[in-house]
C-alpha cells in the first residue's frame, strides 16, 4: 500500500489485472457461423510512390511499411573454403592419421610392403568404431579432393609415401603423358591440344563415355555441352578410337569420379 504522499509524487500504485476466460466452444461456434471467409483482404500498397491496385480498382491505400534499419545481409560476405577443407576436416583426417601411425600392427605391413593386409586391418578394426566412427567416404570428404581416393592412397599419404594428394587434373595429365609416350604423333598430326581434352573428357565424364561407345555417337554429340561435335571434329580420327580403346585397358576410371 504506497502512502498518500508517494502517491503525490507520482509513483504508481500497483494495479489489479484482470483475466478475460476464454470461450473455446464459442470461438469455434464464431468461426463457423459468423465469420466471412469470402471477405476480400485490404493490403497494403509496395510504395507511395508506384500504388499497386486490382483490376476492378477496388484496392486502397491502407498503409506503407517502412524499415530504416540497416539491411544485415550487405554485411555478409563468402569465404572460399579451400582445396585442403574446412579446419574441422583437417582435425579428423589428422585424428584418423595418428591413429594408424600409432597401430604397430599397420605400421609393420605398410613397411613389409602388405598392403592387403593393411588395408584388411584397418577396414576392420578402425572403420565404423566409437567414438570417431572413421570410414572412407568421411575421410575422402576430411581430403577436400575432387575425385574418389582410395584408402591405399589415404594410407600413402600418412605413411610419408606420396607428398601429396594430386587432383583430378593432375592424374588426368599424368596418364595423358603415359599416353602420349605409347602413341606419340607424327609430324602431321598438328595440334595436340584437341586430343588432350577429348582423352581427359572421356576418362573423367562417364556421359560421354557411354555417347563415344554408342552407334550414335556423332549425332548425340551434336547436343552434348560439355564435348561438342565441333571438339570431336577437331580430334585427328586416328585417335578418335585410339584414345577410347588405350583408357579401356590401361586407366583405372575409379580415381576419376567424384
Amino acid at each position: 500500500q504506497l502512502s498518500d504522499e508517494a502517491v503525490a509524487a507520482g509513483v504508481n500504485q500497483p494495479h489489479k489485472t484482470t483475466f478475460k476466460l476464454f470461450d473455446f466452444f464459442g470461438n469455434c461456434e464464431y468461426f463457423e457461423t459468423g465469420f466471412n471467409y469470402d471477405e476480400q483482404l485490404k493490403l497494403p500498397i509496395r510504395s507511395l510512390e508506384s500504388p499497386v491496385r486490382d483490376d476492378t480498382n477496388q484496392a486502397e491505400k491502407i498503409g506503407v511499411y517502412v524499415n530504416n534499419e540497416p539491411d544485415w545481409t550487405t554485411f555478409i560476405h563468402e569465404e572460399p573454403v579451400g582445396p585442403q577443407g574446412m579446419r574441422i576436416d583437417w582435425m579428423f583426417f589428422d585424428r584418423f592419421a595418428e591413429a594408424v601411425r600409432r597401430n604397430d600392427i599397420i605400421v609393420q605391413a605398410v613397411e613389409s610392403g602388405y598392403w592387403e593386409r593393411a588395408l584388411d586391418y584397418v577396414t576392420r578394426e578402425l572403420f565404423d568404431k566409437p567414438e570417431e566412427y572413421y570410414n572412407l567416404q568421411k575421410l575422402r570428404r576430411a581430403a577436400g579432393v575432387d575425385r574418389r581416393l582410395p584408402l591405399r592412397e589415404i594410407l600413402e599419404k600418412i605413411f610419408g609415401l606420396i607428398p601429396a594428394f594430386p587432383t583430378k587434373d593432375e592424374l588426368l595429365e599424368a596418364e595423358f603423358a603415359k599416353f602420349i609416350a605409347a602413341h606419340p604423333p607424327d609430324e602431321n598430326a598438328g595440334d595436340i591440344r584437341p586430343v588432350k581434352r577429348y582423352f581427359k573428357a572421356y576418362a573423367a565424364d562417364g556421359e560421354l563415355r557411354s555417347i563415344i561407345d554408342s552407334p550414335q555417337a556423332v549425332q548425340r554429340l551434336a547436343t552434348y555441352a560439355a564435348f561438342s561435335l565441333r571438339d570431336w571434329r577437331a580430334v585427328p580420327p586416328a585417335y578418335r578410337s585410339l584414345v577410347p580403346e588405350y583408357i579401356k585397358d590401361y586407366v583405372s576410371l575409379n580415381q576419376f569420379a567424384p
